[in-house]
Protein backbone atom coordinates (compact mmCIF):
# COMPACT_ATOMS: atom_id res chain seq x y z
CA UNK A 1 0.00 0.00 0.00
CA UNK A 2 2.41 2.64 1.24
CA UNK A 3 4.82 1.72 -2.54
CA UNK A 4 1.49 2.54 -4.27
CA UNK A 5 1.01 5.20 -2.52
CA UNK A 6 4.42 7.06 -3.18
CA UNK A 7 3.84 5.98 -7.21
CA UNK A 8 1.25 8.40 -7.11
CA UNK A 9 2.73 10.96 -4.94
CA UNK A 10 5.84 10.84 -7.17
CA UNK A 11 3.58 10.79 -10.67
CA UNK A 12 1.79 13.84 -8.69
CA UNK A 13 5.72 15.42 -8.32
CA UNK A 14 5.91 14.39 -12.03
CA UNK A 15 2.90 16.53 -13.22
CA UNK A 16 3.79 19.32 -10.69
CA UNK A 17 7.76 19.68 -12.58
CA UNK A 18 6.08 19.66 -15.81
CA UNK A 19 4.27 22.40 -15.07
CA UNK A 20 6.23 24.57 -13.68
CA UNK A 21 8.75 24.38 -15.93
CA UNK A 22 6.09 24.77 -18.52
CA UNK A 23 5.21 27.99 -17.00
CA UNK A 24 8.79 29.04 -16.53
CA UNK A 25 9.15 28.81 -20.40
CA UNK A 26 6.35 30.38 -21.22
CA UNK A 27 7.20 33.48 -19.47
CA UNK A 28 8.65 36.48 -21.84
CA UNK A 29 12.31 35.98 -22.74
CA UNK A 30 13.27 39.28 -20.97
CA UNK A 31 12.01 37.63 -18.06
CA UNK A 32 12.96 33.84 -18.68
CA UNK A 33 15.64 31.96 -16.61
CA UNK A 34 17.18 35.79 -16.03
CA UNK A 35 19.49 34.62 -13.61
CA UNK A 36 20.87 31.99 -16.02
CA UNK A 37 20.96 33.88 -18.63
CA UNK A 38 23.57 36.30 -16.80
CA UNK A 39 25.76 33.23 -16.76
CA UNK A 40 25.32 31.99 -20.24
CA UNK A 41 25.89 35.67 -21.40
CA UNK A 42 28.72 36.43 -18.64
CA UNK A 43 31.15 33.04 -19.55
CA UNK A 44 30.48 34.13 -23.51
CA UNK A 45 31.76 37.69 -22.92
CA UNK A 46 34.53 35.88 -21.32
CA UNK A 47 35.24 33.55 -23.76
CA UNK A 48 35.47 36.34 -26.23
CA UNK A 49 38.45 37.83 -24.35
CA UNK A 50 36.59 40.71 -22.49
CA UNK A 51 36.60 40.94 -18.05
CA UNK A 52 33.98 39.07 -16.33
CA UNK A 53 32.88 41.83 -13.90
CA UNK A 54 32.83 44.71 -17.08
CA UNK A 55 29.77 42.17 -18.34
CA UNK A 56 25.95 43.43 -17.98
CA UNK A 57 23.46 41.26 -19.16
CA UNK A 58 20.59 43.10 -21.29
CA UNK A 59 18.40 42.48 -18.40
CA UNK A 60 21.06 45.09 -16.56
CA UNK A 61 22.07 41.90 -14.00
CA UNK A 62 26.15 41.77 -13.49
CA UNK A 63 27.77 38.14 -13.04
CA UNK A 64 28.24 38.64 -9.37
CA UNK A 65 30.01 35.23 -8.41
CA UNK A 66 33.41 34.32 -7.52
CA UNK A 67 35.62 33.51 -10.66
CA UNK A 68 35.63 29.99 -9.75
CA UNK A 69 32.00 29.87 -10.39
CA UNK A 70 32.98 30.88 -14.01
CA UNK A 71 35.35 28.42 -14.59
CA UNK A 72 32.55 25.49 -13.45
CA UNK A 73 30.33 27.27 -16.29
CA UNK A 74 32.73 27.83 -18.73
CA UNK A 75 31.12 24.56 -20.59
CA UNK A 76 27.56 26.57 -20.86
CA UNK A 77 29.23 29.27 -23.09
CA UNK A 78 29.33 26.83 -26.01
CA UNK A 79 25.82 25.39 -25.97
CA UNK A 80 23.04 27.61 -27.54
CA UNK A 81 20.85 29.33 -24.71
CA UNK A 82 17.77 27.33 -25.11
CA UNK A 83 19.97 23.79 -24.65
CA UNK A 84 21.65 25.15 -21.71
CA UNK A 85 17.53 26.40 -20.25
CA UNK A 86 16.55 23.07 -20.90
CA UNK A 87 19.33 20.85 -19.47
CA UNK A 88 19.40 23.64 -16.52
CA UNK A 89 15.55 22.68 -15.61
CA UNK A 90 16.12 19.10 -15.91
CA UNK A 91 19.05 19.53 -13.10
CA UNK A 92 17.52 21.39 -10.97
CA UNK A 93 14.30 19.19 -10.70
CA UNK A 94 16.74 16.18 -10.18
CA UNK A 95 18.38 18.34 -7.84
CA UNK A 96 15.41 18.68 -5.98
CA UNK A 97 14.85 14.62 -5.97
CA UNK A 98 18.48 14.20 -4.30
CA UNK A 99 18.12 16.57 -1.81
CA UNK A 100 14.55 14.32 -0.70
CA UNK A 101 16.12 11.52 -0.77
CA UNK A 102 19.45 12.96 1.94
CA UNK A 103 16.31 14.10 3.97
CA UNK A 104 13.88 10.93 3.49
CA UNK A 105 16.73 8.73 5.26
CA UNK A 106 16.36 10.97 8.25
CA UNK A 107 12.48 11.01 8.31
CA UNK A 108 12.16 7.56 7.68
CA UNK A 109 13.01 3.64 7.75
CA UNK A 110 13.95 1.58 4.81
CA UNK A 111 11.50 0.14 3.30
CA UNK A 112 8.19 1.24 1.62
CA UNK A 113 7.52 4.10 4.03
CA UNK A 114 10.84 5.70 3.26
CA UNK A 115 9.89 5.68 -0.06
CA UNK A 116 6.80 7.41 0.49
CA UNK A 117 8.26 10.33 2.69
CA UNK A 118 11.17 10.71 0.04
CA UNK A 119 8.01 11.36 -2.33
CA UNK A 120 6.04 13.89 -0.04
CA UNK A 121 9.27 15.60 0.50
CA UNK A 122 10.03 16.44 -3.03
CA UNK A 123 6.68 17.24 -3.66
CA UNK A 124 6.90 20.07 -0.57
CA UNK A 125 10.34 20.96 -1.66
CA UNK A 126 8.91 21.57 -5.56
CA UNK A 127 5.95 23.68 -4.12
CA UNK A 128 7.90 25.58 -1.89
CA UNK A 129 8.92 29.22 -3.03
CA UNK A 130 12.36 29.21 -2.61
CA UNK A 131 12.06 26.05 -5.28
CA UNK A 132 10.17 27.61 -7.67
CA UNK A 133 12.47 30.57 -7.32
CA UNK A 134 15.35 28.61 -8.58
CA UNK A 135 13.47 26.97 -11.64
CA UNK A 136 11.85 31.04 -12.86
CA UNK A 137 15.03 32.57 -12.43
CA UNK A 138 17.59 29.17 -13.59
CA UNK A 139 19.83 30.16 -10.24
CA UNK A 140 22.46 28.12 -8.66
CA UNK A 141 21.14 27.93 -5.37
CA UNK A 142 19.73 24.31 -5.34
CA UNK A 143 23.23 23.15 -6.18
CA UNK A 144 24.91 24.63 -3.14
CA UNK A 145 21.87 23.49 -0.90
CA UNK A 146 22.36 19.97 -2.55
CA UNK A 147 26.64 19.74 -2.08
CA UNK A 148 26.72 21.56 1.67
CA UNK A 149 23.82 19.11 2.73
CA UNK A 150 25.31 15.72 1.67
CA UNK A 151 28.65 17.13 3.08
CA UNK A 152 27.09 18.14 6.24
CA UNK A 153 25.04 15.00 7.00
CA UNK A 154 28.62 12.98 6.36
CA UNK A 155 26.98 11.50 3.59
CA UNK A 156 30.38 11.34 1.35
CA UNK A 157 33.04 8.87 2.30
CA UNK A 158 35.20 10.12 5.04
CA UNK A 159 37.98 10.59 3.11
CA UNK A 160 36.61 13.08 1.09
CA UNK A 161 34.07 14.67 3.75
CA UNK A 162 34.66 18.79 3.71
CA UNK A 163 35.65 18.55 -0.25
CA UNK A 164 31.67 19.46 -1.26
CA UNK A 165 31.48 22.12 1.22
CA UNK A 166 35.24 23.85 0.13
CA UNK A 167 33.91 23.45 -3.49
CA UNK A 168 30.37 25.17 -2.45
CA UNK A 169 31.94 27.90 -1.15
CA UNK A 170 34.26 28.71 -3.81
CA UNK A 171 31.35 29.54 -6.35
CA UNK A 172 28.92 31.32 -3.76
CA UNK A 173 30.80 32.56 -0.11
CA UNK A 174 28.23 31.36 2.48
CA UNK A 175 28.69 27.47 2.71
CA UNK A 176 31.75 28.47 4.31
CA UNK A 177 29.68 28.86 7.06
CA UNK A 178 30.25 25.38 7.40
CA UNK A 179 33.95 25.04 8.23
CA UNK A 180 33.27 26.93 11.92
CA UNK A 181 30.32 24.06 11.91
CA UNK A 182 33.30 21.07 11.59
CA UNK A 183 35.42 22.80 13.78
CA UNK A 184 32.85 23.02 16.74
CA UNK A 185 31.66 19.89 16.01
CA UNK A 186 35.44 18.63 16.51
CA UNK A 187 34.96 17.23 12.49
CA UNK A 188 38.79 18.57 12.17
CA UNK A 189 39.56 16.98 9.49
CA UNK A 190 36.47 17.73 7.47
CA UNK A 191 37.36 21.33 8.08
CA UNK A 192 40.68 21.31 6.85
CA UNK A 193 39.90 19.59 3.65
CA UNK A 194 36.91 22.41 3.35
CA UNK A 195 39.30 25.16 3.69
CA UNK A 196 41.51 23.17 1.21
CA UNK A 197 39.37 22.71 -1.31
CA UNK A 198 38.02 26.54 -1.32
CA UNK A 199 41.39 28.08 -1.26
CA UNK A 200 42.27 25.02 -3.71
CA UNK A 201 39.19 26.28 -6.26
CA UNK A 202 40.40 29.91 -5.64
CA UNK A 203 43.75 28.97 -7.04
CA UNK A 204 41.96 26.96 -9.79
CA UNK A 205 39.51 30.61 -10.39
CA UNK A 206 43.17 32.91 -10.22
CA UNK A 207 45.20 30.85 -12.48
CA UNK A 208 42.18 30.49 -15.37
CA UNK A 209 41.26 34.06 -14.61
CA UNK A 210 43.66 36.05 -13.09
CA UNK A 211 42.77 39.64 -14.23
CA UNK A 212 39.12 38.82 -13.00
CA UNK A 213 40.17 37.41 -9.76
CA UNK A 214 42.27 40.15 -8.75
CA UNK A 215 39.19 42.25 -9.63
CA UNK A 216 36.77 40.32 -7.15
CA UNK A 217 39.25 39.55 -4.13
CA UNK A 218 40.57 43.43 -4.05
CA UNK A 219 36.58 44.62 -4.12
CA UNK A 220 33.95 43.51 -6.17
CA UNK A 221 33.66 40.92 -3.09
CA UNK A 222 32.24 43.88 -0.73
CA UNK A 223 30.36 45.61 -3.23
CA UNK A 224 26.58 44.27 -2.27
CA UNK A 225 25.11 47.20 -4.39
CA UNK A 226 25.65 45.25 -7.94
CA UNK A 227 23.60 42.67 -6.38
CA UNK A 228 20.24 44.87 -6.37
CA UNK A 229 18.30 46.65 -3.46
CA UNK A 230 19.15 44.89 -0.67
CA UNK A 231 16.00 46.58 1.63
CA UNK A 232 13.65 45.13 -0.71
CA UNK A 233 11.02 42.84 0.38
CA UNK A 234 12.65 39.99 -1.68
CA UNK A 235 15.81 40.25 0.65
CA UNK A 236 14.52 37.87 3.73
CA UNK A 237 17.57 37.94 5.90
CA UNK A 238 18.78 39.98 8.86
CA UNK A 239 20.21 42.78 7.20
CA UNK A 240 17.89 43.08 4.95
CA UNK A 241 15.32 43.48 7.87
CA UNK A 242 17.44 45.87 9.18
CA UNK A 243 17.13 47.98 5.97
CA UNK A 244 13.56 47.79 6.58
CA UNK A 245 13.41 48.97 9.71
CA UNK A 246 15.07 51.70 8.96
CA UNK A 247 18.28 51.46 11.34
CA UNK A 248 20.56 54.49 10.97
CA UNK A 249 23.31 53.92 8.37
CA UNK A 250 26.03 54.61 10.83
CA UNK A 251 25.02 52.32 13.33
CA UNK A 252 23.20 49.23 10.75
CA UNK A 253 26.97 47.67 10.04
CA UNK A 254 28.16 47.74 13.76
CA UNK A 255 24.41 46.18 14.80
CA UNK A 256 24.21 43.91 11.74
CA UNK A 257 27.30 42.76 12.87
CA UNK A 258 26.87 42.14 16.88
CA UNK A 259 23.50 40.13 15.47
CA UNK A 260 25.06 37.78 12.99
CA UNK A 261 27.67 37.03 15.30
CA UNK A 262 24.71 36.31 18.00
CA UNK A 263 22.52 34.04 15.49
CA UNK A 264 25.23 32.19 14.14
CA UNK A 265 26.54 31.71 17.68
CA UNK A 266 24.00 30.15 19.33
CA UNK A 267 23.27 28.30 15.42
CA UNK A 268 26.40 26.43 15.68
CA UNK A 269 26.74 26.13 19.46
CA UNK A 270 23.02 24.25 18.84
CA UNK A 271 24.12 22.42 15.93
CA UNK A 272 27.02 21.04 17.69
CA UNK A 273 24.84 19.43 20.54
CA UNK A 274 22.53 17.74 17.64
CA UNK A 275 26.13 16.30 16.01
CA UNK A 276 26.99 15.62 19.41
CA UNK A 277 23.29 13.67 19.63
CA UNK A 278 23.67 11.51 16.47
CA UNK A 279 21.54 14.14 14.03
CA UNK A 280 23.77 15.49 11.75
CA UNK A 281 21.19 16.02 9.29
CA UNK A 282 19.61 18.60 11.97
CA UNK A 283 23.02 19.94 12.31
CA UNK A 284 23.53 20.43 8.71
CA UNK A 285 19.95 21.99 8.11
CA UNK A 286 20.39 24.51 11.15
CA UNK A 287 23.75 25.63 9.91
CA UNK A 288 22.23 26.25 6.52
CA UNK A 289 19.55 28.33 8.16
CA UNK A 290 22.10 30.32 9.92
CA UNK A 291 24.03 31.22 6.18
CA UNK A 292 20.02 32.35 5.21
CA UNK A 293 19.76 34.39 8.22
CA UNK A 294 23.28 35.99 8.69
CA UNK A 295 23.84 36.75 4.73
CA UNK A 296 23.57 40.12 3.40
CA UNK A 297 21.41 38.98 0.89
CA UNK A 298 19.08 36.40 1.00
CA UNK A 299 16.77 36.48 -1.73
CA UNK A 300 13.97 33.52 -2.22
CA UNK A 301 15.86 31.06 -3.83
CA UNK A 302 18.46 30.65 -1.08
CA UNK A 303 15.87 30.08 1.60
CA UNK A 304 15.71 26.23 0.50
CA UNK A 305 17.49 25.45 3.95
CA UNK A 306 14.22 26.91 5.90
CA UNK A 307 12.25 24.32 3.63
CA UNK A 308 14.27 21.63 5.09
CA UNK A 309 13.85 22.44 8.33
CA UNK A 310 10.18 22.59 8.01
CA UNK A 311 10.12 18.57 6.69
CA UNK A 312 12.53 17.93 9.53
CA UNK A 313 10.09 19.42 11.87
CA UNK A 314 7.16 17.82 10.53
CA UNK A 315 9.14 14.64 10.82
CA UNK A 316 9.66 15.56 14.72
CA UNK A 317 7.40 14.22 17.44
CA UNK A 318 5.51 16.45 19.17
CA UNK A 319 2.74 18.73 18.37
CA UNK A 320 4.50 22.01 18.95
CA UNK A 321 7.38 21.23 16.85
CA UNK A 322 5.14 19.68 14.08
CA UNK A 323 2.65 22.98 14.47
CA UNK A 324 5.66 24.82 14.24
CA UNK A 325 6.92 23.25 11.20
CA UNK A 326 3.53 23.43 9.02
CA UNK A 327 3.04 27.10 9.82
CA UNK A 328 7.00 27.21 8.99
CA UNK A 329 6.17 25.28 5.43
CA UNK A 330 3.01 27.51 4.72
CA UNK A 331 5.31 30.91 5.43
CA UNK A 332 7.61 29.31 2.38
CA UNK A 333 5.06 28.24 0.09
CA UNK A 334 2.95 31.24 0.28
CA UNK A 335 3.79 35.44 0.51
CA UNK A 336 1.98 36.34 3.39
CA UNK A 337 2.88 40.09 2.95
CA UNK A 338 1.01 40.14 -0.47
CA UNK A 339 -1.58 37.78 0.47
CA UNK A 340 -2.47 38.87 4.04
CA UNK A 341 -2.04 42.40 3.02
CA UNK A 342 -5.84 43.19 2.99
CA UNK A 343 -6.56 41.49 6.39
CA UNK A 344 -3.20 43.13 8.20
CA UNK A 345 -4.91 46.26 9.11
CA UNK A 346 -2.18 47.28 11.57
CA UNK A 347 1.84 47.91 10.22
CA UNK A 348 2.54 45.90 12.43
CA UNK A 349 1.41 42.65 11.48
CA UNK A 350 2.17 44.10 8.01
CA UNK A 351 5.51 44.28 8.85
CA UNK A 352 5.44 40.46 10.68
CA UNK A 353 4.56 39.15 7.62
CA UNK A 354 6.20 40.75 4.65
CA UNK A 355 9.20 39.70 6.93
CA UNK A 356 7.71 36.53 8.19
CA UNK A 357 10.67 34.48 6.24
CA UNK A 358 13.38 36.89 8.00
CA UNK A 359 11.87 36.05 11.40
CA UNK A 360 11.44 32.37 10.31
CA UNK A 361 15.13 31.83 9.93
CA UNK A 362 16.40 33.46 12.53
CA UNK A 363 13.64 31.84 14.85
CA UNK A 364 15.21 28.57 13.42
CA UNK A 365 18.80 29.05 14.26
CA UNK A 366 17.67 30.45 17.98
CA UNK A 367 15.79 27.54 18.62
CA UNK A 368 17.92 25.09 17.05
CA UNK A 369 14.50 22.25 16.63
CA UNK A 370 14.98 22.30 20.29
CA UNK A 371 18.25 21.01 19.80
CA UNK A 372 19.14 17.96 21.71
CA UNK A 373 14.75 17.68 22.51
CA UNK A 374 14.52 16.17 19.75
CA UNK A 375 15.68 13.30 20.50
CA UNK A 376 15.00 13.51 24.37
CA UNK A 377 12.15 11.40 24.10
CA UNK A 378 9.65 13.33 26.53
CA UNK A 379 6.47 13.89 24.80
CA UNK A 380 3.88 16.35 25.94
CA UNK A 381 0.26 15.49 25.48
CA UNK A 382 -1.49 16.56 22.59
CA UNK A 383 -3.79 18.62 24.13
CA UNK A 384 -1.03 20.44 26.15
CA UNK A 385 1.10 20.77 22.82
CA UNK A 386 -1.87 22.20 21.28
CA UNK A 387 -2.32 25.09 23.91
CA UNK A 388 0.98 26.07 23.64
CA UNK A 389 1.43 26.70 20.55
CA UNK A 390 -2.10 28.55 20.25
CA UNK A 391 -0.77 30.52 22.95
CA UNK A 392 2.65 31.58 21.46
CA UNK A 393 0.79 32.19 18.20
CA UNK A 394 -2.00 34.01 20.13
CA UNK A 395 0.89 36.42 21.70
CA UNK A 396 2.66 36.58 18.76
CA UNK A 397 0.36 38.13 16.61
CA UNK A 398 -0.68 40.49 19.16
CA UNK A 399 2.45 41.75 19.96
CA UNK A 400 2.66 43.03 16.29
CA UNK A 401 -0.93 44.25 15.93
CA UNK A 402 0.07 46.92 18.60
CA UNK A 403 3.47 48.11 16.93
CA UNK A 404 3.42 51.12 14.21
CA UNK A 405 5.59 50.81 11.63
CA UNK A 406 8.92 51.51 12.24
CA UNK A 407 9.41 55.49 11.99
CA UNK A 408 12.48 54.62 9.14
CA UNK A 409 10.90 51.74 7.52
CA UNK A 410 9.42 52.23 4.12
CA UNK A 411 11.24 49.28 1.65
CA UNK A 412 9.16 50.33 -0.97
CA UNK A 413 8.89 53.95 -0.97
CA UNK A 414 10.22 55.95 -4.36
CA UNK A 415 8.89 59.12 -5.59
CA UNK A 416 8.85 59.48 -9.07
CA UNK A 417 10.44 62.32 -11.47
CA UNK A 418 9.95 63.94 -14.72
CA UNK A 419 11.78 61.19 -17.06
CA UNK A 420 8.55 58.89 -15.19
CA UNK A 421 5.89 61.13 -16.30
CA UNK A 422 4.72 59.26 -19.73
CA UNK A 423 4.96 55.91 -17.73
CA UNK A 424 0.88 55.37 -17.11
CA UNK A 425 1.77 53.41 -13.86
CA UNK A 426 2.57 56.03 -12.30
CA UNK A 427 0.61 58.38 -13.25
CA UNK A 428 -2.81 57.72 -13.58
CA UNK A 429 -5.27 60.30 -12.36
CA UNK A 430 -5.42 62.62 -15.19
CA UNK A 431 -3.34 61.95 -19.02
CA UNK A 432 -3.90 65.32 -20.36
CA UNK A 433 -3.83 69.32 -19.76
CA UNK A 434 -7.36 69.69 -19.75
CA UNK A 435 -8.05 66.39 -17.47
CA UNK A 436 -5.62 67.78 -14.79
CA UNK A 437 -7.68 70.78 -14.93
CA UNK A 438 -10.55 69.07 -14.07
CA UNK A 439 -9.14 66.77 -11.67
CA UNK A 440 -7.73 69.91 -9.60
CA UNK A 441 -10.60 71.91 -9.78
CA UNK A 442 -11.42 73.32 -6.58
CA UNK A 443 -9.04 72.02 -4.59
CA UNK A 444 -5.31 73.00 -3.68
CA UNK A 445 -4.25 69.73 -3.91
CA UNK A 446 -6.18 66.53 -5.45
CA UNK A 447 -4.82 62.76 -4.95
CA UNK A 448 -5.60 59.48 -6.33
CA UNK A 449 -4.48 56.08 -5.13
CA UNK A 450 -3.89 52.89 -6.36
CA UNK A 451 -3.15 49.58 -4.27
CA UNK A 452 -1.22 46.74 -5.77
CA UNK A 453 -0.42 43.55 -3.97
CA UNK A 454 2.74 44.83 -1.84
CA UNK A 455 2.18 48.34 -2.89
CA UNK A 456 -0.03 51.82 -2.40
CA UNK A 457 1.01 54.02 -5.47
CA UNK A 458 -0.35 57.62 -4.91
CA UNK A 459 -0.50 60.41 -7.64
CA UNK A 460 -1.85 63.97 -7.93
CA UNK A 461 -1.95 67.43 -8.48
CA UNK A 462 -1.43 70.58 -6.56
CA UNK A 463 -2.28 74.13 -7.53
CA UNK A 464 0.39 77.48 -7.38
CA UNK A 465 -0.94 77.73 -3.34
CA UNK A 466 1.18 74.66 -2.93
CA UNK A 467 5.46 75.01 -2.36
CA UNK A 468 6.06 71.47 -1.06
CA UNK A 469 5.47 68.24 -0.23
CA UNK A 470 6.38 65.66 2.78
CA UNK A 471 5.21 62.51 3.44
CA UNK A 472 5.74 60.23 6.38
CA UNK A 473 5.31 56.65 6.24
CA UNK A 474 4.51 56.86 9.94
CA UNK A 475 4.81 58.99 12.95
CA UNK A 476 7.97 59.85 13.86
CA UNK A 477 9.51 58.98 10.59
CA UNK A 478 11.71 61.41 8.14
CA UNK A 479 9.78 63.56 6.55
CA UNK A 480 10.28 62.88 2.58
CA UNK A 481 9.95 65.42 0.44
CA UNK A 482 7.78 64.88 -2.97
CA UNK A 483 8.97 66.19 -5.98
CA UNK A 484 6.61 68.65 -8.07
CA UNK A 485 7.01 68.15 -11.41
CA UNK A 486 6.16 70.64 -14.21
CA UNK A 487 3.96 68.82 -15.94
CA UNK A 488 1.78 71.03 -17.58
CA UNK A 489 2.37 74.86 -17.80
CA UNK A 490 0.66 76.08 -14.28
CA UNK A 491 0.25 72.54 -13.24
CA UNK A 492 2.08 70.24 -10.85
CA UNK A 493 2.07 66.74 -10.48
CA UNK A 494 3.73 64.62 -8.02
CA UNK A 495 3.68 60.38 -7.77
CA UNK A 496 5.24 57.98 -5.11
CA UNK A 497 4.81 54.67 -4.07
CA UNK A 498 4.41 53.37 -0.33
CA UNK A 499 4.72 50.08 1.94
CA UNK A 500 0.73 50.90 2.80
CA UNK A 501 -0.75 54.03 3.67
CA UNK A 502 -2.22 53.08 7.34
CA UNK A 503 -0.03 55.40 9.22
CA UNK A 504 1.32 57.32 6.42
CA UNK A 505 1.00 60.89 6.12
CA UNK A 506 0.72 63.43 3.33
CA UNK A 507 1.24 67.52 4.12
CA UNK A 508 1.19 70.15 1.64
CA UNK A 509 2.82 73.17 2.60
CA UNK A 510 2.90 76.86 1.41
CA UNK A 511 5.23 79.39 0.32
CA UNK A 512 6.07 80.68 4.13
CA UNK A 513 5.77 76.82 5.38
CA UNK A 514 2.36 76.82 6.47
CA UNK A 515 0.43 73.42 6.34
CA UNK A 516 -2.35 73.99 3.54
CA UNK A 517 -3.72 70.10 3.61
CA UNK A 518 -3.02 66.84 5.55
CA UNK A 519 -4.07 63.63 3.77
CA UNK A 520 -4.25 60.32 5.69
CA UNK A 521 -5.43 56.46 4.79
CA UNK A 522 -8.97 57.83 5.38
CA UNK A 523 -9.14 60.83 3.95
CA UNK A 524 -7.21 60.24 0.68
CA UNK A 525 -9.92 57.01 0.57
CA UNK A 526 -12.84 59.50 0.35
Amino acid sequence: MAGRRAGLIWLLYGITAAVSVALVLRRPSWDRLSDLHIYHGAVRHLRSGSPLYSYVADNGGPFTYPPFAAVILWPIGALPEPVVQAGWLAATCAAVVAIAVALGGVLAVAGPRRQLVIAAVACALLVSAPVQSNLRFGQVSIFIVLLALVDGMGLTPARYRGLLVGMAAAIKLTPLLFVGYFLLARRYRDAARAGAAFVGCAVVGAAVLPGDSLTFWSGTIVNTSRIGNLASLGNQSLHGMLLRVGVDGNTLPVLWAALVVVVCGVALLRARALESAGQPAYAAVLVGCATVAASPVSWTHHQVWPVLAAMLLIGTRGVARRAAGFALLTVLVLSLGALLSQVSRTTGLQFLFENARALAAIAICLAGFGAVAVTAGRRAPARRGGLRVAAVAAVTLAFFAVQPLPAGADPTFKAYAMSDVDNPRYFFVCRTRADCAAFAAGAPIRIGTAAERTKVRVNGVVDATIARLEYQSAPGGAARVIPLLPVYPGQRAFSFRSANLSHGRLVAYDAAGTPVATYTEELAAR
